[in-house]
């Protein structure tokens, strides 16, 4: 049995080496500790048991603790940053003739409203998503003058 749950914690080591992606870490502990019983003189039922015990809690607590610090921490990039955002309309927005534009932290972006109303000058609007270089947006409650 020892070489068993030698060779089982060195495919597991393999796996998490060639993927980097916290999948099989825990069961590379719990065969170190079913190994650990083997050593100790326990039956096979209770390396197994082990195995499962200790493979298990360590999914469940340290997976997601993990997690936060091997996955690396998203950025939005300049254009993510802007989804949500309000904006206010210094050319009106019209979908058919394909003018429009908005005004979003100090600089000037094209334009298209998202359900294809037109939007006036002076109202403020919020970005949906954007295309391209145009900001598809949908006009919030406040008109600004």
């Amino acid at each position: 049995m020892d070489i068993l749950w030698i060779v089982l914690a060195g495919i597991f080591l393999a796996i998490e080496l060639a993927t980097v992606a916290l999948v099989s870490l825990w069961f590379v502990v719990g065969s170190l500790a079913a190994l650990a019983a083997y050593l100790l003189g326990a039956q096979v039922w209770v390396q197994v048991l082990l195995f499962a015990v200790v493979s298990g809690a360590m999914l469940l607590l340290l997976r997601p603790f993990l997690r936060r610090y091997v996955e690396p921490h998203k950025i939005r990039t300049n254009v993510d940053a802007v989804i949500g955002k309000e904006g206010i309309v210094t050319e009106t927005i019209d979908n058919l003739e394909a003018i429009g534009t908005v005004k979003l932290n100090g600089l000037p972006w094209s334009a298209r409203s998202e359900n294809g109303t037109r939007i006036s000058d002076g109202t403020s609007v919020s970005v949906r998503r954007v295309e391209g270089v145009k900001l598809i947006v949908v006009p919030t409650s406040k008109q600004v003058q």
